[in-house]
């Protein structure tokens, strides 16, 4: 029955995402990291994933109200070190990927999952539209054993309504070492806005997530 809903109303699958979401809304992260301000101690927590480009995801979650700092960087393999150099020959094992620090007050784990799961294509292995090698993944990787749970009881949801017309291929691994990328990745696309791969490739995106999560944005 959902499988001929979503035929018929492009947008049936946000609403079954958007429940999907409430279902886990009271599940956090264990992990937790203090920060003091004025006397006043907040609890963050971390994300990381791997969505294509790190421009693309970069640029998403920098919008997102309670995601204190985004950090692209490459993580996911065993060279020591890399550069973008090295990460682009799709030798090294790494995924282009970022790092959210973020209030769970503000935002949950499940909140950042919904919306990477709408923002890329989760069912195309190695690859995200032009952009193909192991180094574009679509990965997660937790860093507590809650988010590993919530990851992939969501998988299994959406799959389960069918939501995508192929199978999810994200990888689902313990967080690695997370090697910072190097300083002119980081806010790309704030510093490049009118280069033709964000025209592009990130303009569709940030339309995307203003339509669907206007009341997540900043």
């Amino acid at each position: 029955m959902y499988l001929k809903l979503c035929k018929n109303n492009k947008y049936l699958k946000y609403i079954i995402l958007y429940i999907i979401i409430i279902i886990f809304s009271s599940c956090k992260s264990d992990e937790n990291k203090p920060i003091t301000l004025n006397n006043f101690t907040m609890q963050t927590e971390k994300a990381t994933f791997a969505g294509g480009c790190f421009w693309c995801t970069e640029a998403v979650y920098e919008q997102i109200k309670g995601v204190m700092s985004v950090t692209s960087g490459y993580t996911g393999g065993t060279f020591k070190n890399p550069t973008y150099t090295e990460i682009s020959t799709g030798r090294t094992g790494h995924a282009e990927a970022i790092q959210i620090e973020y209030n769970p007050d503000e935002v949950s784990f499940n909140d950042l999952l919904y919306i990477f799961f709408m923002t890329h294509d989760p069912t195309t292995l190695n690859r995200q539209g032009a952009d193909v090698g192991t180094q574009y993944r679509s990965a997660i990787f937790y860093h507590s054993d809650k988010q590993k749970e919530i990851a992939l009881e969501m998988i299994q949801l959406i799959e389960k309504e069918k939501i995508y017309k192929n199978n999810i291929v994200t990888e689902i691994s313990p967080a690695a070492i997370f090697y910072k990328a190097e300083d002119y990745h980081q806010d790309y696309y704030y510093n490049n806005k009118f280069q033709p791969y964000c025209q592009v490739v990130i303009n569709p995106k940030l339309d995307k997530l203003k339509k669907s999560f206007k009341e997540k944005l900043k």
